[in-house]
């Protein structure tokens, strides 16, 4: 599993599937019996890319670009996980599946909506992205995208690793741990 420091300077090697990547096609259900995201996300994106969770490990800093309604589907909380453990360090889709989105935040996976990202951008370009101006460079082309902006208290959520990490660091600022009952 990847972690981010730096959110103005996210770089990684694409890699890219179209539109409609649904949560079925993300992790397939018949990968979900182990619970533990450690051992279902080497079947990340297998049922259109076999190949894909040796590819991540291979290349490290990758990102996942996908097309239109990425994460639609099932609000199958396992798939960002699958992402996320995989070692995939952001993705970019031209735009997301609401539950799939909140689900991302939740679990801490960076990610970002950029029009027609798919159209700009080949398998294997090396990507800059600055997360907090939502702006896109194609190392490749020198092109800068601009996507949509994450809202700063999403945003907040995704930089402590998710909702759980956030929730934690609230009760221990607040010394809600030390409270009896």
């Amino acid at each position: 599993m990847i972690t981010i420091d730096d959110f103005t300077n996210i770089r990684g090697k694409v890699m890219k599937f179209g539109d409609g990547m649904n949560t079925d096609i993300i992790i397939p259900s018949q990968y979900l019996e182990e619970s533990d995201p450690i051992i279902y996300c080497r079947y990340v994106m297998s049922a259109v890319r076999p190949t894909t969770y040796d590819e991540i490990q291979k290349y490290e800093d990758v990102i996942f670009v996908g097309g239109k309604d990425f994460g639609s589907g099932s609000s199958r909380e396992q798939a960002p996980d699958a992402i996320k453990y995989a070692g995939v360090k952001l993705v970019i889709a031209e735009s997301f599946a609401s539950i799939f989105f909140r689900n991302c935040v939740n679990v801490g996976l960076p990610l970002l909506e950029v029009p027609n990202i798919t159209d700009k951008v080949e398998e294997g370009d090396v990507l800059l992205v600055n997360l907090e101006t939502a702006e896109v460079m194609n190392e490749r082309t020198q092109e800068v995208l601009n996507g949509h902006q994450i809202e700063g208290f999403l945003l907040n959520k995704i930089k402590k690793g998710g909702l759980i990490p956030e929730l934690q660091e609230y009760v221990k600022l607040h010394e809600l741990d030390k409270i009896n009952n």
